[in-house]
């Protein structure tokens, strides 16, 4: 399987990358000029708006993966860009599967009260322009008419692949405060070739 992953030099892309490639797949790693790039992988060096190099990158694949993310706070539009980007180059080359990673911090189907009148209304304030660039991405990816899956983790964490994780679709999971980025990296991979994901919300927690 040919992989395009955006957001490859992340702690989830890197995941991906990884696991990907143990198990034979041809990756292909969009990135910025001074992103660091896990070994292993054709590298192609584009910004959002390199519309051609973005195209060649994505020509061919069987699945573009869009593990973008933001350090810090401030206003930001890296993953809704990012995204909109592969997408475009999608539509022009054919490629029809997109999985895109966002978060449980966006409101959803599962949520209990105190998570939805309390915790969440809290966390979007305060990080508030993170939310709104992944909210805007979430509304281009269903507005795409591709393919597409989007996988919402809750606090992601560098602890070990563990195979027991949660998922759910369109509902998110109660009590699933956190997950290891490697287990999400796996859900990726698994939801990448499973149909019944398509145009879904996978939830995903341990």
């Amino acid at each position: 399987m040919r992989i395009v992953v955006f957001g490859a030099s992340g702690g989830t892309g890197r995941q991906v990358v990884a696991q990907a490639l143990a198990e034979g797949d041809e990756v292909v790693a969009v990135a910025r000029a001074g992103s660091v790039v896990p070994p292993g992988v054709e590298v192609v060096r584009a910004g959002f708006d390199e519309d051609e190099v973005i195209e060649d990158a994505v020509r061919g694949a069987d699945v573009v993966v869009s593990a973008l993310g933001t350090r810090g706070r401030g206003p930001t539009s890296v993953c809704s860009d990012g995204v909109g980007a592969a997408i475009a180059a999608m539509r022009r080359t054919g490629v029809r599967r997109l999985l895109v990673v966002s978060a449980a911090g966006l409101p959803g189907e599962g949520d209990g009260p105190l998570l939805r009148g309390l915790v969440k209304p809290v966390l979007q304030w305060v990080l508030r322009d993170h939310y709104a660039d992944l909210t805007r991405m979430e509304e281009i990816v269903r507005a795409s008419g591709l393919d597409w899956t989007i996988v919402r983790p809750p606090r992601l964490t560098d602890g070990p692949r563990t195979d027991r994780y949660r998922r759910a679709l369109d509902r998110h999971l109660a009590g699933g405060h956190r997950v290891a980025r490697a287990d999400v990296a796996t859900e990726i991979l698994r939801a990448a070739a499973d149909r019944d994901t398509v145009g879904h919300l996978v939830a995903i927690a341990d």
